[in-house]
């Protein structure tokens, strides 16, 4: 076999074997509501009711949260991508920049913002469970003031 012969057929494995990998990643998309009574809110307070819409077609990501609870309503969506890149959002008027990333079959965000003269970070883990009917979004937050982690439960909407 030449040697160029040989390149192309290596060539080909590899991208055979990066599609197979790709191919293996969920996909989030979808309705989802939070089950507030499997979900662990650390020491905030829960809502009473929330909503994910998540439109997914990697390495794009839209996220639009709505949620109820003591502080009102809220309405905001985010967008990131999978491949590392930074993106750039507002969240209830803060600046917020985003970076996504596959870790196995999670995608993890971490995101830093400025709310109010605070420094947030928050680092989003989301992985679906078995049968993609249910979804587990574990989050650490870091504040000046500290560090703690919320651990919610989503329930897909069909």
């Amino acid at each position: 076999m030449s040697i160029h012969r040989r390149y192309v057929v290596t060539a080909i494995f590899v991208l055979m074997a990066g599609l197979l990998s790709a191919a293996d990643k969920p996909n989030f998309s979808g309705q989802w509501k939070l089950n507030v009574d499997k979900s662990n809110f650390g020491p905030m307070p829960a809502p009473s009711s929330q909503t994910l819409k998540i439109e997914h077609t990697d390495p794009d990501v839209v996220t639009t949260t709505d949620q109820e609870g003591d502080q009102g309503k809220m309405s905001y969506t985010i967008k990131y991508k999978t491949d590392g890149s930074e993106t750039a959002n507002e969240v209830r008027g803060a600046q917020a920049k985003s970076v996504g990333k596959w870790e196995g079959e999670a995608i993890v965000v971490t995101t830093k913002l400025d709310f109010q003269g605070t420094e947030i970070t928050l680092s989003n883990t989301m992985k679906l469970a078995p049968g993609g009917k249910n979804m587990n979004a574990v989050t650490k937050i870091q504040t000046p003031q500290g560090e703690f982690e919320q651990a919610l439960v989503f329930d897909k909407v069909e």
